[in-house]
């Protein structure tokens, strides 16, 4: 349906609109054909606009960390599996952790992507939409931060067991991108400090770029819910 296809003269928008729903429609119909779909994907925030054209009503729940601890946690795994080649890193951009964060937070890198995608939503004109959850928040006060968060999407409040949490569907797909352990969670949901592996001048480069936590810099109104000592207007 695209511009680059000589089929696409014979789309109009609503026609679009009609396929790409199908396509959801189609996806779903056996799995949650009458719940709500959570739909896991970094890209998501980058088509905030065929979202609100899509599905009007639609959140984009984003969960955020400091990018620091984010590369350190890849880092840990990386050293942790010391005997496997990742595919997450090609060629020579597995030499040092340098090279590994160069790749990891280039443009289309795993984690530079995702970054410049919140940015895009969360200054672009469906920020409205984006609900932004800071690690912190969720690690130190879980309870409150659920709480909220089913609040921001009117739905019946559920109990959580945040000392017994699972989830063991990564497992297959860790172990084929060469990175085990890379969706494993802990069973307690707490908050654990620690001190970083990654040298100095790494941590120098992208420390103090935690955006949602900086007092008026959300002028397109996302809900932002970080920890209590943390608090800013959404």
């Amino acid at each position: 349906m695209g511009a680059t296809q000589e089929h696409a003269v014979f789309f109009d928008e609503e026609q679009r609109r009609n396929v790409l729903r199908g396509v959801f429609d189609g996806y779903y119909s056996n799995i949650h054909p009458h719940k709500l779909v959570f739909d896991t994907n970094r890209t998501w925030c980058s088509r905030m606009p065929a979202l609100a054209t899509l599905f009007p009503d639609s959140k984009v729940i984003a969960c955020v960390r400091d990018p620091v601890w984010v590369l350190d946690s890849f880092e840990r795994l990386v050293r942790k599996n010391a005997l496997l080649v990742s595919r997450m890193f090609a060629g020579e951009s597995n030499a040092t952790v340098f090279t590994r964060i160069d790749h990891l937070t280039g443009k289309l890198g795993t984690v530079g992507f995702a970054w410049n995608a919140l940015q895009e939503a969360y200054s672009g004109e469906q920020a409205h939409s984006l609900i932004v959850i800071d690690y912190e928040s969720l690690t130190r006060e879980p309870k409150r931060t659920v709480t909220r968060l089913y609040e921001l999407l009117d739905l019946p409040p559920f109990t959580h067991d945040f000392d017994n949490v699972s989830y063991e569907e990564g497992g297959e797909f860790d172990l084929r991108l060469g990175v085990p352990g890379l969706h494993t969670l802990a069973q307690k949901v707490r908050y654990i400090e620690r001190k970083t592996i990654l040298p100095a001048e790494l941590v120098r480069r992208f420390e103090h770029q935690c955006f949602w936590r900086e007092k008026g810099a959300n002028p397109s109104k996302a809900t932002v819910l970080a920890p209590s000592d943390r608090q800013r207007a959404a």
